[in-house]
């Protein structure tokens, strides 16, 4: 199943792709549709109005209580930052406003000269969950999207901590849709090839069988800190191929086109401007 949040005259719906189009399922958006117990069986089953293929996207998860993200979690992005495999997960996080749909624009902000992409896999929980048996874990995950975790790294290297450089506003595209484990290979283990491109240029090309921590590790290690409630979103890191560790390094600049791809789940497609 694919789900999705559309914008419509009337404000953002959670609707589910289907060939004739996105069907409405009574919920603002995929967040709160989440927060039913019964949200599977029941988006599976509703039918409201239909909207074309076409229709605009929001953030398939627009206001996510907890967007918490990983660093250095593809063995071939450690090794190129030159560091060591490392013993546990390393984690910050993001802020719902930075969310931005997946064909809208990337915002820069003029604070900053060395904005980066980072493609990721991200995890949408489904199921409250605290201190997670692998079992649990995997039952907590509703399913997978695409996010690219824009970053100022001018910003994130002013100190030891990253966030100030991870979170700016209107800067981080999630979506376009979530897929459903039963829809992937793998399930809540997926092995799914990821790349981003600027200008048309491909600079990231992976597979998430390459991850350190897999979706599941994640859920059980972060529930064990807090509780993970649905809707909450979990991004898994970035594979090799960031502007930053390049030579000389390449950041993006206004007039790029940003595309972020995990075969499976769909694609972001976003422009890039002068915030």
């Amino acid at each position: 199943m694919r789900l999705a949040t559309i914008r419509t005259p009337d404000g953002t719906r959670a609707a589910r792709l289907t060939s004739e189009g996105y069907v409405e399922l009574g919920a603002p958006d995929v967040g709160a549709l989440l927060e039913r117990e019964d949200w599977s069986g029941y988006s599976a089953e509703t039918a409201g109005p239909v909207h074309p293929s076409g229709t605009e996207l929001a953030p398939v998860v627009p206001r996510p209580g907890k967007i918490v993200c990983v660093g250095l979690n593809y063995r071939t992005h450690i090794l190129e930052m030159g560091r060591d495999l490392p013993a546990h997960p390393t984690l910050f996080a993001k802020f719902a406003d930075a969310l931005i749909g997946p064909r809208d624009a990337v915002q820069l902000a003029p604070e900053s000269s060395t904005v980066d992409w980072e493609a990721e896999l991200a995890v949408v929980i489904g199921k409250t969950v605290r201190r997670a048996t692998d079992d649990d874990a995997a039952a907590a995950i509703a399913g997978f999207t695409v996010l690219n975790d824009v970053t100022m790294r001018d910003w994130q290297y002013r100190t030891t901590e990253w966030l100030q450089g991870k979170t700016f506003e209107g800067t981080t595209p999630i979506g376009p849709v979530l897929v459903t484990p039963d829809e992937l290979p793998g399930g809540v283990r997926p092995a799914l090839a990821i790349s981003c491109s600027v200008g048309g240029e491909v600079l990231q090309k992976a597979d998430t069988s390459d991850l350190v921590f897999a979706p599941v590790d994640l859920v059980r290690y972060v529930s064990t800190i807090m509780t993970l409630r649905p809707g909450d979103v979990i991004a898994t890191g970035t594979p090799g191929g960031v502007g930053h560790a390049r030579k000389p390094p390449r950041y993006l600049a206004a007039g790029d086109r940003l595309v972020t791809e995990i075969a499976g789940i769909g694609r972001l497609d976003n422009p890039v401007q002068a915030g």
